[in-house]
């Protein structure tokens, strides 16, 4: 069966991400897989390449390219798959689009994520392209709910939930995990993980570091990433923060090598599909702190894998942290939990599994 998989970009993403992870381990016996980018090339392109999966870029020059749409049908045409599976907005749009104009045989999207920037433009095309589209992939009970809100039916959804790896036996020491981050060997290491925009609300993370010092001074709170927000958030830390306190780590790429040094991690998102880096922490056996929104509920039991507080309260990130850092035990019974879920229940096998049986539905 040929599959034909439609993303905007390869850029360092969640959801570039959860579809390499898909079209490497989809069986080669059982599926032919291809990877057509609607935008532009990226970083991710290189572990497809490697495994063999031919990656196509059409090249998208600006929003509403209407030569695009052609350029990827004209491909679709070449490629005659059973199946073309798009993922975001913009390949949602063209994709499903190209896919009906090709009459490709089984038509299906992916929503990643609650999309409040979308206006009601955005979610009338969504309905419209719903109409022939035969299923709707999501990691989330709450972006169903979400566009359920907005008029598509619950029934063409299907939630699989996002899927990591193993962890892979390369450890450092804590030693070594603070020196890269430029942490005393004392302090107490809270992670953030994740772009610098208004999403993260890293606003809220930065304050609630600065009020869980006044209480102890052994804490650090590292951002990592990168983002346009980056130059206003370091403006405001330096306003009601200091540096010892709050850290911008930048882009990374040992975050898992990190990650299971940390005494915490927090996430204060505003929405979310359901987030890699939170499934990440869990994995490597680390409290979760996470604003109460529903991506992170389906990851997040409260007092059983982590701790769930209100959006913006950053008081309480506070003193739920406090509690943590200071009832071992409880951080340590959390965070065994949080990991044996994410052991059972997100794996690759079951992620591919799923798609596998979705896919093979048309025949």
């Amino acid at each position: 069966m040929r599959i034909a998989l439609v993303i905007p970009t390869m850029d360092r993403g969640g959801a570039e991400k959860q579809l390499c992870l898909l079209a490497e381990h989809l069986p080669r016996d059982q599926f032919d897989v291809h990877v057509i980018l609607l935008t532009r090339d990226g970083p991710r392109s290189e572990s497809l390449r490697a495994a063999g999966i031919p990656v196509t870029v059409i090249g998208k020059r600006f929003k509403a390219d209407p030569t695009a749409l052609f350029r990827l049908r004209r491909e679709l045409v070449r490629l005659k798959p059973d199946v073309v599976h798009t993922w975001i907005f913009a390949a949602n749009s063209f994709g499903r689009a190209a896919a009906k104009l090709a009459r490709v045989p089984r038509i299906l999207a992916s929503e990643r994520c609650v999309d409040p920037w979308k206006t009601e433009v955005h979610f009338g095309i969504d309905r419209r392209l719903a109409r022939w589209t035969d299923a709707i992939t999501t990691n989330s009970t709450g972006v169903v709910d979400f566009y359920a809100s907005h008029g598509i039916a619950r029934d063409k959804f299907h939630v699989i939930p996002n899927a990591i790896q193993p962890r892979s036996e390369c450890e450092i020491e804590r030693a070594e995990a603070l020196d890269r981050l430029q942490v005393p060997q004392q302090q107490k290491l809270i992670l953030a993980v994740g772009r610098l925009w208004p999403q993260k609300r890293y606003r809220d993370l930065i304050w609630a570091a600065e009020l869980l010092g006044s209480v102890r001074d052994d804490i650090t709170l590292v951002i990592i990433g990168d983002g346009p927000q980056r130059g206003e958030l370091l403006r405001f830390r330096d306003s009601v923060s200091i540096p010892e306190r709050v850290r911008f780590a930048g882009t990374r790429h040992d975050v898992s090598e990190l990650l299971p040094h940390a005494d915490a991690f927090w996430i204060g998102s505003d929405y979310e599909g359901q987030s890699n880096s939170v499934i990440e922490a869990m994995q490597a056996a680390v409290p979760v702190v996470a604003s109460d929104i529903p991506g992170n509920r389906d990851l997040v039991i409260p007092e059983v894998t982590g701790k769930l507080v209100a959006v913006g309260d950053t008081a309480d990130f506070a003193r739920q942290t406090l509690e943590l850092l200071e009832n071992h035990e409880l951080g340590a019974r959390y965070a065994g939990a949080a990991q044996q879920r994410i052991a059972t229940e997100f794996t690759v096998e079951a992620m591919v599994r799923a798609h596998a049986e979705l896919y093979g539905r048309g025949h």
